[in-house]
């Protein structure tokens, strides 16, 4: 019988990413209200170091895959010993994050389990035994709650980075950690990563930054960015960009908010010189707080506004940035 709560922890380089906790931290939320346990899954290569700092956050037990071959993410490696840890374990609820990688690795995983799964989730709660889960639709002007049928377990859900509540750690909660069983074969892979690129501006990913500050077509050239990086290097927030100011090639596709760009949900969005189309709406919705600077009163970023200012941004963020400043 498919029994307890199972979260997917997900690393680079060795180091755990920030969307395992809020995993772990969701499972054991998860769990307690099912009365049932929470195992945490972790897969790399020497990585069994990290395993004791999951049950911190709330794992039971942390099972442990550790290969070389999986040391860099393969869709093919880590659908196959995901699977067999799955079938093995008989999880009734499955987590993950909606990260790039936990989107594509959910959607093979699900195929090869034969299971449904809600994606991009924001929300989850347990109605009669069963996960229930609430994500956006319609580029975000939706949300539609989801349920599961009895009979696909596990009920398998993946969720926006940085919209789980993350647990504090407990530095005295131990957990049980144990070697996964799994059997993986040459053969099966048929990718492998060759090198991996790095970016080599030391910013935090947009889907884990705390406060993104983005620029649009109201930014007027690459050179206008400036002042976003000048307001962004004091309050310690990340620099993003609509779709248009990517288009017109003034900023990095990696810096690009939207629904063809990355879907983030900082504490803090500051939008500058955005008008607020569908695409970019349906990328930063889900932020806390919404901050709209923009000298068009009438344009749509306001209507998903907490605050707004009808004003020339190149007046009023170098302004913000002098008064920010006064106080450090």
């Amino acid at each position: 019988m498919a029994q307890g709560v199972m979260a997917i922890a997900e690393q680079r380089d060795g180091e755990l990413r920030k969307i395992s906790y809020e995993m772990v931290s969701e499972g054991r939320r998860l769990a307690d209200g099912l009365g049932q346990s929470l195992t945490a899954v972790l897969l790399g290569s020497n990585i069994k170091s990290k395993a004791a700092s999951l049950g911190q956050y709330g794992a039971d037990k942390v099972l442990v895959a550790d290969d070389p071959r999986l040391e860099k993410y393969t869709t093919d490696a880590y659908v196959s010993v995901l699977a067999q840890i799955v079938q093995a374990t008989t999880p009734a609820i499955l987590l993950m994050g909606a990260s790039v990688q936990g989107k594509d690795l959910s959607a093979r995983l699900s195929a090869k389990l034969g299971v449904g799964m809600a994606q991009d989730c924001t929300a989850f709660s347990i109605e009669s035994g069963n996960l229930v889960a609430i994500r956006p639709v319609y580029a975000g002007k939706a949300y539609a709650k989801v349920g599961f049928s009895g009979d696909s377990l596990p009920q398998m859900a993946t969720a926006r980075p940085n919209v789980m509540a993350m647990n504090e750690p407990n530095p005295s909660k131990s957990c049980e950690i144990v070697d996964a069983t799994f059997a993986l074969k040459d053969e099966e892979l048929k990718t492998k990563v060759l090198e991996a690129v790095k970016d080599q501006s030391g910013k935090v990913d947009l889907t884990e930054a705390d406060k993104i500050i983005s620029g649009g077509r109201g930014m007027k050239g690459p050179e206008g960015f400036k002042v976003l990086e000048d307001f962004a290097q004091v309050i310690g927030a990340s620099v993003g960009a609509s779709r248009s100011a990517v288009d017109a090639g003034w900023r990095s596709h990696t810096d690009q908010v939207g629904q063809t760009g990355k879907v983030v949900s900082p504490n803090l969005y500051i939008a500058c010189g955005i008008s607020g189309a569908i695409q970019h709406l349906a990328g930063m919705s889900t932020s806390k707080v919404i901050v709209a600077i923009n000298k068009d009163p009438e344009a749509p970023i306001f209507q998903r506004a907490d605050y707004g200012v009808v004003d020339d941004l190149f007046k009023i963020v170098p302004a913000l940035t002098g008064e920010i400043k006064k106080y450090l």
